[in-house]
């Protein structure tokens, strides 16, 4: 069953990731990107899309098990950029008003440990890696 203990976290994770991403485009990327213009980030009317479209890829590439390593460095640096940018001021409960980092610290350590486990079993990741080892054997 160890082959398995990382697909919850590929799916929660990853499904909320790709749901965040789809409400930036679907309540309309403007907003996200005028709100990224009033916490200063450079070129908000570029990253507004960007982080949207990295977020809903990169969180159906997580659900898949698709580039898992690769996928979970980019979203860190997506959480990382939304805590220090918006949530850092906030304090540390994700229960303030506005919330604070603790979810973004949940994301960060649950792409940690996918980073380090790997997308395991039903993963497309599983599934390249063994027709590699097939041609390679």
């Amino acid at each position: 069953l160890k082959g398995y203990a990382a697909l919850p976290l590929r799916l929660i994770l990853g499904g909320s990731m790709a749901a965040h991403g789809i409400t930036k485009f679907t309540g309309g990327i403007e907003n996200t990107s005028s709100f990224f213009e009033t916490l200063g980030i450079p070129a908000p009317g570029l990253m507004g899309p960007l982080v949207a479209a990295i977020e809903t890829a990169g969180g159906l590439a997580l659900v898949a098990g698709a580039f898992v390593p690769i996928v979970s460095v980019i979203l860190i640096a997506v959480m990382l950029g939304a805590m220090f940018s918006f949530h850092w001021a906030n304090g540390f409960f994700f229960m303030n008003q506005p919330p604070g980092i603790e979810v973004n610290l949940l994301y960060i350590a649950g792409f940690l440990a996918l980073m380090i486990t790997g997308a395991g079993s039903l993963s497309v990741d599983e599934m390249r890696n063994g027709k590699a080892s097939e041609a390679s054997g």
